[in-house]
């Protein structure tokens, strides 16, 4: 059979489900065997980032890789910012490039230069195909290496005169295996050294929305009565409702939950990486006493030194130390601080709930409005700028993954794609994605690819007419910022030119209806609201004077 028909195969024996992109010269032989497939849907998209970015929304969703597609040279250029995203925010994913003959690559032709080589810091692994016999091994170890723990990015670059190659190879049956746990005694361990403790926390990152690990971390707390501050990656690990949920911490200053670490005795880590908040921020001095659960040994750093680790699979660690605390009478730790914590952020998060401002709306208000229509099984997409910040600190969803944030990579444009794909995912799921005003614009042409799919998306755009997160840096930094105004569209005339639902909102108090209305409607939707980021000076300063309740 033809090569490209073979990588096609090879594809489906995977169950890939999704290829995203735009193509180009050098793939159309695969492109041609592609359409020949009855099990995987090539979306067009309109630019190779949100291709990527699609890609990546389906990997944390389904823990499974879908493909970000494009041609050589400016399309693979195009795809790089997507996929250092996904990888270091732990996205499985496949990459899949075109490139040019074989017979020019050693030398200056059109387009040509070393894709693998630029991809290889923003992926696990990065290989050509050179031979049609090896694209067999080489999309098994792709896609076994992408979903791997802790999960990535992997590109597979398909030079054309290699996809018109003849071969007599088959595709390779997957074998999936089982992650290892550790050893009893060192659960024991663990165990031991928590109930030794008098005032433990959690601090639950990205891990812990992956591999059933929320589960089993819910039953742990509620055996045990530890509280829990997520990361921005770890929303839903907890219920915001639970009483041992201290809400999130992760702001690059000091925060309500930093009170609870700061007077912990013990910090249990689960499943985070120190890319969502480093331990010096919250560790300074490095003498915290730390037990660390995670998919592979801590990095190491002089801030985060973990007395006792359980390496492996983190939802089986967990379950292990539940049998632990199962098997005896749970401890009686010192909660006095964590019920503060608690009491203390709920205060602000309820601070203007019930605002019926004209004019420019609050964050906290926006953002209150929104947890009553999405937060207990809707699904929240945060893009990057100032909004970010409030989402993080105001928004809590009851599910794992229900507020996805890009926080590794940070990259802007990420929120309305990526919507567009847990649409495809999750077709009757509410699915909202929050930008700003500089973000959407950033990839605004997919609302083109958003009503060709007919994808039940609301995009809510925050109007601030600046880069506003870079603004709030530089004031607190200087005492002042440098002009970062810009203008913006007519957003009434974008979203009808793309046939999108359209509502501005002026009013606070109109605002829980129009987000119901925008849920509630077939198609994608447009919400504009102005936004009030004077709250940005005024938070920078009430937690410049934070002092803890106890």
């Amino acid at each position: 059979m033809k090569a490209s028909d073979l990588f096609v195969q090879c594809l489906e024996r995977e169950g890939i489900e999704y290829i995203f992109g735009v193509p180009g010269e050098e793939n159309a032989d695969f492109m041609l065997s592609l359409e020949q497939s009855e099990s995987i849907r090539f979306i067009l998209c309109r630019h190779e980032q949100g291709a990527a970015f699609m890609a990546e929304i389906y990997g944390r969703l389904t823990g499974t890789p879908a493909a970000c597609l494009s041609t050589l040279g400016p399309g693979a250029t195009n795809l790089i910012t997507g996929v250092a995203d996904a990888n270091m925010d732990r996205a499985p994913m496949l990459v899949l490039t075109g490139q040019g003959s074989t017979r020019r690559l050693h030398k200056e032709s059109h387009q040509i230069m070393d894709v693998v080589k630029m991809f290889e810091p923003v992926t696990k692994w990065a290989e050509t195909i050179i031979h049609a016999d090896t694209i067999p091994e080489i999309v098994r170890k792709a896609v076994r290496i992408a979903r791997s723990e802790k999960p990535g990015a992997v590109l597979i670059e398909l030079p054309e005169d290699v996809a018109e190659h003849d071969t007599d190879a088959a595709p390779i049956d997957p074998v999936r295996y089982r992650r290892p746990m550790a050893n009893r005694g060192t659960v024991a361990a663990a165990a031991e050294r928590i109930r030794a403790a008098r005032r433990p926390v959690i601090l639950a990152g990205n891990g812990c929305v992956r591999k059933r690990a929320s589960e089993q971390l819910r039953e742990l707390v509620d055996l045990t009565g530890i509280g829990v501050l997520n990361t921005f990656m770890g929303k839903g690990a907890i219920d915001p409702a639970s009483p041992q949920c201290l809400y999130t911490i992760g702001l690059g200053t000091k925060d309500i939950g930093t009170c609870a670490i700061d007077a912990a005795d013990l910090v249990i880590a689960i499943g985070f990486d120190m890319v969502e908040y480093h331990p010096h921020l919250w560790n300074p001095d490095g003498s915290k006493p730390i037990v660390n659960i995670d998919f592979q040994p801590a990095e190491i750093d002089r801030n985060f030194h973990p007395e006792i680790e359980l390496v492996g699979d983190v939802a089986d660690n967990i379950c292990a130390l539940v049998h632990e605390f199962r098997d005896q009478a749970a401890p009686e730790f010192d909660t006095q601080q964590q019920v503060r914590t608690r009491e203390d952020m709920r205060r602000e998060l309820l601070e203007h709930a019930e605002d019926t401002a004209s004019g420019k709306i609050k964050p906290q208000k926006a953002l209150y409005d929104v947890e009553q229509v999405y937060g207990a099984d809707g699904l929240v997409l945060s893009d990057v700028g100032a909004h970010k910040m409030w989402i993080a600190r105001h928004y809590h969803c009851a599910t794992p993954n229900g507020c996805l944030i890009p926080n590794g990579f940070c990259s802007m444009g990420f929120a309305l794609p990526g919507a567009i794909a847990a649409s495809l995912v999750e077709p009757e799921r509410k699915i909202l994605a929050i930008c700003g005003d500089a973000g959407i614009l950033m990839n605004v042409q997919e609302m083109e690819t958003a009503r060709r799919l007919s994808s039940n998306i609301t995009a809510m755009v925050w109007e601030d007419n600046a880069y506003g997160l870079i603004a709030w840096k530089q004031w607190q930094e200087f005492g002042r910022h440098t002009d970062l105004s810009f203008g913006n569209p007519d957003w009434e005339q974008l979203a009808g030119a793309f046939a999108w639902d359209f509502q501005r909102v002026d009013e606070s108090s109109a605002l829980l209806g129009a987000i119901e209305q925008a849920a509630a409607h077939q198609g994608p939707s447009l919400i504009v609201v102005p936004i009030d980021y004077d709250e940005n000076q005024k938070l920078s300063q009430r937690l410049g004077e934070l002092t803890c309740s106890i």
